[in-house]
Protein backbone atom coordinates (compact mmCIF):
# COMPACT_ATOMS: atom_id res chain seq x y z
CA UNK A 1 0.00 0.00 0.00
CA UNK A 2 2.89 2.50 0.72
CA UNK A 3 4.40 1.91 -2.66
CA UNK A 4 0.90 2.20 -4.35
CA UNK A 5 0.47 5.61 -2.78
CA UNK A 6 3.82 7.28 -3.79
CA UNK A 7 2.63 9.76 -6.75
CA UNK A 8 5.02 8.68 -9.67
CA UNK A 9 5.47 12.21 -10.66
CA UNK A 10 6.89 13.60 -7.72
CA UNK A 11 8.96 10.77 -7.21
CA UNK A 12 10.54 10.78 -10.80
CA UNK A 13 10.88 14.66 -10.23
CA UNK A 14 12.05 14.33 -6.87
CA UNK A 15 15.00 11.49 -8.16
CA UNK A 16 16.39 13.67 -10.95
CA UNK A 17 16.21 16.61 -8.65
CA UNK A 18 18.27 15.28 -6.43
CA UNK A 19 21.07 13.18 -8.14
CA UNK A 20 21.65 17.03 -10.60
CA UNK A 21 21.62 18.90 -7.71
CA UNK A 22 24.41 16.83 -5.77
CA UNK A 23 26.64 16.60 -8.88
CA UNK A 24 26.07 20.32 -9.13
CA UNK A 25 26.70 21.09 -5.53
CA UNK A 26 29.94 19.05 -5.15
CA UNK A 27 32.41 21.78 -5.87
CA UNK A 28 31.10 23.26 -3.07
CA UNK A 29 29.85 20.94 -0.32
CA UNK A 30 32.57 18.73 -1.23
CA UNK A 31 32.18 15.07 -2.00
CA UNK A 32 33.02 13.94 1.07
CA UNK A 33 29.80 16.42 2.52
CA UNK A 34 26.57 14.45 3.99
CA UNK A 35 24.26 16.78 1.64
CA UNK A 36 26.53 15.62 -1.70
CA UNK A 37 26.62 12.01 -0.92
CA UNK A 38 22.66 12.25 0.98
CA UNK A 39 21.59 14.32 -2.28
CA UNK A 40 23.00 11.27 -4.43
CA UNK A 41 22.18 8.11 -2.91
CA UNK A 42 18.19 9.48 -2.02
CA UNK A 43 17.94 10.36 -5.74
CA UNK A 44 19.38 6.46 -6.66
CA UNK A 45 16.86 5.15 -4.41
CA UNK A 46 14.03 7.38 -4.88
CA UNK A 47 15.22 6.31 -8.90
CA UNK A 48 15.05 2.57 -8.27
CA UNK A 49 11.83 2.44 -6.69
CA UNK A 50 10.28 4.32 -9.50
CA UNK A 51 10.84 1.88 -11.64
CA UNK A 52 9.89 -0.81 -9.64
CA UNK A 53 6.55 0.65 -8.78
CA UNK A 54 6.25 1.32 -12.66
CA UNK A 55 6.60 -2.39 -13.46
CA UNK A 56 4.24 -3.41 -10.36
CA UNK A 57 1.11 -0.77 -11.12
CA UNK A 58 -1.45 -1.48 -13.98
CA UNK A 59 -1.63 2.09 -15.27
CA UNK A 60 2.10 3.21 -15.22
CA UNK A 61 3.26 6.57 -16.07
CA UNK A 62 6.00 5.19 -18.28
CA UNK A 63 5.30 2.03 -20.10
CA UNK A 64 9.23 0.49 -19.10
CA UNK A 65 8.60 -2.81 -20.72
CA UNK A 66 9.34 -0.78 -24.05
CA UNK A 67 13.18 -0.62 -23.23
CA UNK A 68 12.94 -4.29 -24.09
CA UNK A 69 13.44 -3.41 -27.83
CA UNK A 70 17.20 -2.91 -27.37
CA UNK A 71 17.30 -0.38 -30.57
CA UNK A 72 14.65 1.78 -28.47
CA UNK A 73 16.93 1.66 -25.69
CA UNK A 74 20.01 2.10 -27.05
CA UNK A 75 18.39 5.12 -28.49
CA UNK A 76 17.56 6.67 -25.22
CA UNK A 77 21.09 5.81 -23.81
CA UNK A 78 22.69 7.44 -27.40
CA UNK A 79 20.74 10.43 -26.95
CA UNK A 80 21.39 11.24 -23.25
CA UNK A 81 25.54 10.35 -23.47
CA UNK A 82 25.17 13.22 -26.53
CA UNK A 83 22.78 15.36 -24.31
CA UNK A 84 25.36 15.71 -21.73
CA UNK A 85 27.94 17.12 -24.57
CA UNK A 86 25.46 18.89 -26.76
CA UNK A 87 23.33 21.55 -24.48
CA UNK A 88 26.20 22.13 -21.88
CA UNK A 89 29.04 23.03 -24.70
CA UNK A 90 26.78 26.45 -25.43
CA UNK A 91 27.46 27.77 -21.57
CA UNK A 92 30.83 26.78 -21.91
CA UNK A 93 31.57 27.66 -24.74
CA UNK A 94 29.86 31.37 -24.15
CA UNK A 95 31.60 31.41 -21.14
CA UNK A 96 34.74 30.97 -23.00
CA UNK A 97 34.91 33.55 -25.22
CA UNK A 98 33.80 35.89 -23.01
CA UNK A 99 36.33 35.17 -19.60
CA UNK A 100 39.26 33.55 -22.22
CA UNK A 101 38.67 35.26 -25.44
CA UNK A 102 37.76 38.52 -24.02
CA UNK A 103 34.69 38.56 -26.15
CA UNK A 104 31.59 40.60 -25.28
CA UNK A 105 28.29 38.57 -24.55
CA UNK A 106 27.21 39.58 -27.72
CA UNK A 107 30.40 38.86 -29.73
CA UNK A 108 30.56 35.23 -28.14
CA UNK A 109 27.60 34.32 -30.06
CA UNK A 110 29.68 34.32 -33.11
CA UNK A 111 31.83 31.53 -31.09
CA UNK A 112 28.91 29.17 -31.05
CA UNK A 113 27.71 30.03 -34.70
CA UNK A 114 30.62 27.73 -36.08
CA UNK A 115 29.13 25.11 -34.01
CA UNK A 116 25.73 25.21 -35.75
CA UNK A 117 26.99 25.30 -38.93
CA UNK A 118 28.58 22.06 -39.05
CA UNK A 119 25.13 21.16 -37.23
CA UNK A 120 22.57 22.62 -39.61
CA UNK A 121 24.40 20.82 -42.93
CA UNK A 122 25.12 17.51 -41.44
CA UNK A 123 21.56 17.54 -40.23
CA UNK A 124 20.36 17.07 -43.54
CA UNK A 125 22.57 14.38 -44.46
CA UNK A 126 21.57 12.43 -41.20
CA UNK A 127 18.29 12.25 -42.34
CA UNK A 128 19.14 11.04 -45.64
CA UNK A 129 21.45 8.30 -44.31
CA UNK A 130 18.74 7.27 -41.78
CA UNK A 131 15.90 7.60 -45.01
CA UNK A 132 18.66 4.76 -46.64
CA UNK A 133 20.27 2.80 -44.48
CA UNK A 134 18.97 3.45 -40.98
CA UNK A 135 20.13 5.09 -38.19
CA UNK A 136 23.25 2.94 -36.86
CA UNK A 137 25.59 4.42 -39.86
CA UNK A 138 24.53 7.72 -39.02
CA UNK A 139 24.67 7.45 -34.94
CA UNK A 140 27.88 5.73 -35.39
CA UNK A 141 29.86 8.53 -37.63
CA UNK A 142 28.65 11.10 -35.75
CA UNK A 143 29.21 10.23 -32.77
CA UNK A 144 33.01 9.13 -33.87
CA UNK A 145 33.17 12.68 -35.63
CA UNK A 146 32.04 14.52 -32.51
CA UNK A 147 34.51 13.03 -30.43
CA UNK A 148 37.04 13.98 -33.00
CA UNK A 149 36.22 17.37 -33.21
CA UNK A 150 35.76 18.15 -29.24
CA UNK A 151 38.89 16.69 -28.72
CA UNK A 152 41.24 18.39 -31.07
CA UNK A 153 38.97 21.42 -29.86
CA UNK A 154 40.03 21.31 -26.40
CA UNK A 155 43.72 21.13 -28.00
CA UNK A 156 43.46 24.38 -29.50
CA UNK A 157 41.77 25.90 -26.27
CA UNK A 158 44.77 27.41 -25.04
CA UNK A 159 45.76 29.27 -27.88
CA UNK A 160 43.39 31.97 -27.31
CA UNK A 161 42.38 32.45 -31.43
CA UNK A 162 39.22 31.47 -32.66
CA UNK A 163 41.02 31.50 -36.21
CA UNK A 164 42.72 28.21 -35.04
CA UNK A 165 39.89 26.85 -33.30
CA UNK A 166 36.91 27.40 -35.95
CA UNK A 167 37.31 24.33 -38.23
CA UNK A 168 37.27 22.20 -35.16
CA UNK A 169 33.87 23.74 -33.57
CA UNK A 170 32.41 23.07 -36.47
CA UNK A 171 33.50 19.46 -36.83
CA UNK A 172 32.32 18.87 -33.61
CA UNK A 173 28.72 20.57 -34.42
CA UNK A 174 28.71 18.06 -37.47
CA UNK A 175 29.07 15.32 -35.91
CA UNK A 176 25.95 15.84 -33.40
CA UNK A 177 24.11 16.93 -36.36
CA UNK A 178 24.83 13.87 -37.88
CA UNK A 179 23.60 11.67 -35.58
CA UNK A 180 20.69 13.76 -33.33
CA UNK A 181 17.71 13.62 -36.08
CA UNK A 182 18.40 9.74 -36.79
CA UNK A 183 18.79 8.52 -33.22
CA UNK A 184 15.38 10.60 -32.33
CA UNK A 185 13.22 9.50 -35.27
CA UNK A 186 14.68 5.97 -34.66
CA UNK A 187 13.14 5.72 -31.30
CA UNK A 188 9.65 7.37 -32.61
CA UNK A 189 9.87 4.64 -35.23
CA UNK A 190 9.94 1.86 -33.21
CA UNK A 191 7.18 2.95 -30.68
CA UNK A 192 3.94 0.82 -30.83
CA UNK A 193 0.97 3.14 -32.56
CA UNK A 194 -1.15 3.67 -30.06
CA UNK A 195 2.32 5.43 -28.08
CA UNK A 196 3.92 7.74 -30.02
CA UNK A 197 3.12 11.02 -27.40
CA UNK A 198 4.77 9.05 -24.24
CA UNK A 199 7.79 7.59 -26.48
CA UNK A 200 8.24 10.90 -27.54
CA UNK A 201 8.19 12.17 -23.82
CA UNK A 202 10.75 9.42 -22.74
CA UNK A 203 13.38 10.69 -25.75
CA UNK A 204 12.70 14.09 -24.27
CA UNK A 205 13.01 13.15 -20.87
CA UNK A 206 16.40 11.43 -21.51
CA UNK A 207 17.31 14.43 -23.44
CA UNK A 208 16.49 16.74 -20.47
CA UNK A 209 18.07 15.02 -18.04
CA UNK A 210 21.20 14.11 -20.09
CA UNK A 211 22.18 18.19 -20.37
CA UNK A 212 21.12 18.86 -16.60
CA UNK A 213 23.63 16.01 -15.78
CA UNK A 214 26.25 17.53 -18.02
CA UNK A 215 25.55 20.86 -16.67
CA UNK A 216 25.88 19.76 -12.84
CA UNK A 217 29.01 17.21 -13.44
CA UNK A 218 31.21 19.45 -15.85
CA UNK A 219 30.31 22.82 -14.16
CA UNK A 220 31.33 21.48 -11.31
CA UNK A 221 34.72 20.06 -12.34
CA UNK A 222 35.22 23.72 -14.19
CA UNK A 223 34.55 25.55 -10.81
CA UNK A 224 37.78 22.81 -8.89
CA UNK A 225 39.53 23.24 -11.73
CA UNK A 226 39.22 26.68 -12.35
CA UNK A 227 39.97 27.62 -8.75
CA UNK A 228 43.51 26.10 -8.82
CA UNK A 229 43.96 27.31 -12.43
CA UNK A 230 43.53 31.24 -11.35
CA UNK A 231 44.43 31.17 -8.49
CA UNK A 232 47.64 30.00 -9.20
CA UNK A 233 48.54 32.38 -12.08
CA UNK A 234 47.39 35.30 -10.28
CA UNK A 235 49.83 34.46 -7.38
CA UNK A 236 52.14 33.87 -10.19
CA UNK A 237 52.27 37.51 -11.37
CA UNK A 238 52.26 39.02 -7.54
CA UNK A 239 48.39 39.15 -6.26
CA UNK A 240 48.13 37.95 -2.57
CA UNK A 241 46.98 34.60 -2.46
CA UNK A 242 44.02 35.53 -0.27
CA UNK A 243 43.26 37.51 -2.94
CA UNK A 244 43.76 35.21 -5.88
CA UNK A 245 41.36 33.18 -4.02
CA UNK A 246 38.92 35.84 -3.87
CA UNK A 247 39.02 36.62 -7.70
CA UNK A 248 39.17 32.79 -8.84
CA UNK A 249 35.70 32.05 -7.16
CA UNK A 250 33.79 34.38 -9.09
CA UNK A 251 35.74 34.36 -12.09
CA UNK A 252 33.82 33.37 -14.83
CA UNK A 253 31.10 31.96 -12.73
CA UNK A 254 27.74 33.92 -13.72
CA UNK A 255 28.38 33.60 -17.15
CA UNK A 256 31.71 35.32 -17.83
CA UNK A 257 33.04 38.77 -16.91
CA UNK A 258 35.92 39.72 -19.48
CA UNK A 259 39.44 39.93 -17.73
CA UNK A 260 40.31 42.92 -19.75
CA UNK A 261 37.06 44.72 -17.97
CA UNK A 262 38.97 44.72 -14.96
CA UNK A 263 41.15 47.60 -14.18
CA UNK A 264 44.53 48.12 -12.93
CA UNK A 265 45.44 44.58 -14.02
CA UNK A 266 48.86 44.25 -16.17
CA UNK A 267 48.67 43.27 -19.78
CA UNK A 268 50.73 40.19 -18.89
CA UNK A 269 48.24 39.16 -15.91
CA UNK A 270 45.02 39.47 -17.93
CA UNK A 271 46.99 37.35 -20.19
CA UNK A 272 47.89 34.75 -17.47
CA UNK A 273 44.29 35.29 -16.21
CA UNK A 274 43.26 34.04 -19.61
CA UNK A 275 45.23 31.46 -20.27
CA UNK A 276 44.49 29.84 -16.70
CA UNK A 277 40.41 30.09 -17.74
CA UNK A 278 41.00 28.78 -21.31
CA UNK A 279 43.12 25.33 -19.39
CA UNK A 280 40.26 25.08 -17.42
CA UNK A 281 37.70 24.80 -20.32
CA UNK A 282 40.33 22.64 -21.88
CA UNK A 283 39.33 20.06 -19.30
CA UNK A 284 35.48 19.73 -19.94
CA UNK A 285 35.94 19.97 -23.32
CA UNK A 286 38.40 16.66 -22.88
CA UNK A 287 35.44 15.15 -20.77
CA UNK A 288 33.25 15.87 -23.69
CA UNK A 289 35.62 14.68 -26.20
CA UNK A 290 35.71 11.18 -24.12
CA UNK A 291 31.69 11.16 -23.25
CA UNK A 292 31.17 11.34 -27.59
CA UNK A 293 34.10 9.15 -27.20
CA UNK A 294 32.14 6.35 -24.98
CA UNK A 295 28.97 7.13 -27.46
CA UNK A 296 30.57 5.83 -29.84
CA UNK A 297 31.62 2.87 -28.32
CA UNK A 298 28.35 1.95 -27.40
CA UNK A 299 26.13 3.10 -30.68
CA UNK A 300 28.89 0.64 -32.30
CA UNK A 301 29.02 -2.25 -29.83
CA UNK A 302 24.88 -2.15 -29.62
CA UNK A 303 23.15 -0.01 -31.91
CA UNK A 304 20.98 -2.94 -34.20
CA UNK A 305 21.24 -2.30 -37.88
CA UNK A 306 19.42 -2.07 -40.49
CA UNK A 307 16.69 0.53 -41.37
CA UNK A 308 13.51 0.29 -39.28
CA UNK A 309 10.78 1.02 -40.91
CA UNK A 310 8.35 4.75 -40.60
CA UNK A 311 4.45 4.37 -39.82
CA UNK A 312 3.83 5.57 -43.52
CA UNK A 313 6.40 2.74 -44.90
CA UNK A 314 4.14 -0.53 -43.33
CA UNK A 315 2.10 -2.21 -45.66
CA UNK A 316 -1.86 -1.97 -45.69
CA UNK A 317 -3.57 -4.10 -43.52
CA UNK A 318 -5.73 -6.36 -46.40
CA UNK A 319 -9.43 -5.73 -47.25
CA UNK A 320 -11.65 -8.31 -44.96
CA UNK A 321 -13.17 -10.56 -47.30
CA UNK A 322 -16.68 -10.37 -48.97
CA UNK A 323 -19.55 -11.07 -46.98
CA UNK A 324 -20.62 -14.01 -49.00
CA UNK A 325 -17.16 -15.30 -49.37
CA UNK A 326 -16.81 -15.48 -45.18
CA UNK A 327 -20.34 -17.45 -45.20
Amino acid sequence: YLTLAIDQRLAMYAAMGLIVLGFQQSAVWGWDSVSTIGCLVVGAALMIGFVLLELRIPDPLIQLRIFKDRGFAVDNLVLGLMSVVFVPFFFFASVYAQAALGESASNAGFYIMWFFLGFVVTSQIGGRILDQQGARPAVVVGAALAAVGFYLLAGKLTDLSLNAQWIYIVLAGGGVGLMLGPASTDAVNRAPSTSYSEVTGVTQTSRNFGASLGLAVLGSILVSVNRTNVTDALVKGGVPRGRAEDIARSFGSSGGGRPSDSGGASSSLVHDVQAAFAHSTQTIFYVMAGVMALTFVVSLVLFPAGRMAAPDDLPEPADPPPADAAA
